[in-house]
């Protein structure tokens, strides 16, 4: 009974006390007002890769997500197997970055920071791991930027068809029908209106998968006497109940044109402002990963990339995983990451 007392203060008083998330060592290498680079460094005695490996999360996402338990940090095991790892930390922000838009992030931010990595490693060759939106932002930056240096892209969960995501896509069918028939252009829409605060993306993240989320407090009161299950838990909501908020004009164009004008599967290109950016200007080595239980992206949604860049050298993997899992769910370290490294390290140098 002692246990149980205190293992359910600890949870409801001391998360903090609970959570191992976040251990892994950085260095924070690059900062320019919201964001900042983080560098996770080289084992000396592992094999080292010429070719940097720069993370590009997805916005709103707490990036705890890399380095979630000391056994399932990807990061950590990045490091471990040789690779030189960089993380793009896009901060906390706030209403007044509601008017930050997708150029923001593709023609601003991301060109600086991967400037900051070039720098930090010495090496002009960079490869980009994506995931969801972040796999979104690499395959923009690179048609945008005409970078010949971006050598090889990992999208995990990246959405490209937008009428091919089940509930959501018909969620949005709807929409647009909707802001057609009452003549209203989403895309003037102002970017305050389209801001997400923290606790409402939190909230959204978990009605995608509603029953799971119910469960997992379930399974906690059943087993308020194992000190090792209350410590996942906790360290698990460190990640699902601290997101971050979405600028609301960045939101907007990523709503408009791949969820409303599914502009990416139909005409070839992401629209950011005036500007195209055309999938086939992407050149690099490409892998794109799904899993079959993302309600997010799923394969069908995701897979059409395949056939839209220029890409001579691209995979498609998909594993038996949903959202979050394909990145560091319990099974990634014995199925994804290993498939990761084993394409990544032939293309790194």
């Amino acid at each position: 009974m002692l246990t149980v007392l205190k293992n359910t203060y600890d949870r409801l008083v001391n998360p903090e006390k609970l959570v191992v998330a976040g251990k892994t060592p950085f260095d924070v290498v690059f900062q320019d007002s919201l964001i900042k680079v983080r560098h996770y460094g080289l084992q000396a005695t592992k094999k080292r890769y010429a070719v940097p490996l720069v993370i590009v999360p997805p916005l709103a996402v707490n990036t705890l997500i890399y380095d979630w338990f000391p056994e399932r940090s990807l990061v950590a095991y990045l490091v471990e197997e040789g690779f030189d790892v960089y993380l793009i930390d896009w901060g906390s922000p706030s209403r007044k970055h509601a008017t930050y838009n997708l150029a923001k992030y593709i023609d601003d931010f991301m060109p600086k920071a991967l400037a900051a990595v070039r720098q930090h490693s010495g090496q002009r060759s960079l490869s980009l791991h994506g995931w969801s939106m972040g796999g979104g932002f690499s395959l923009c930056y690179c048609a945008h930027s005409g970078d010949p240096d971006i050598k090889n892209i990992i999208c995990l969960g990246t959405a490209i068809d937008g009428q091919a995501n089940g509930e959501m896509s018909r969620f949005y069918g709807t929409l647009a029908q909707g802001f057609q028939q009452l003549g209203i252009a989403p895309q003037l829409i102002p970017a305050h209106v389209f801001h997400t605060t923290p606790w409402v993306n939190a909230v959204a993240f978990k009605i995608m998968d509603p029953v799971s989320s119910v469960q997992s407090y379930v399974d906690l009161f059943k087993n308020l006497d194992d000190r090792d299950f209350v410590t996942q838990h906790a360290t698990m909501s460190a990640f699902l109940d601290n997101l971050e908020a979405y600028p609301g004009a960045v939101l907007r164009d990523w709503i408009v044109t791949l969820w409303l004008n599914n502009d990416p599967t139909k005409r070839g290109f992401f629209r950011m402002g005036k500007d195209k950016l055309h999938l086939k200007d992407v050149k690099a080595n490409l892998l794109c990963i799904a899993g079959k239980k993302d309600y997010m992206s799923n394969p069908e949604c995701t897979k059409a990339l395949i056939n839209l860049v220029a890409s001579e050298d691209k995979r498609y993997l998909l594993f038996d995983d949903g959202h979050t899992g394909i990145v560091s769910g319990r099974n990634a370290p014995n199925t994804v990451w290993p498939q990761v490294v084993d394409w990544l390290s032939s293309r790194s140098g």
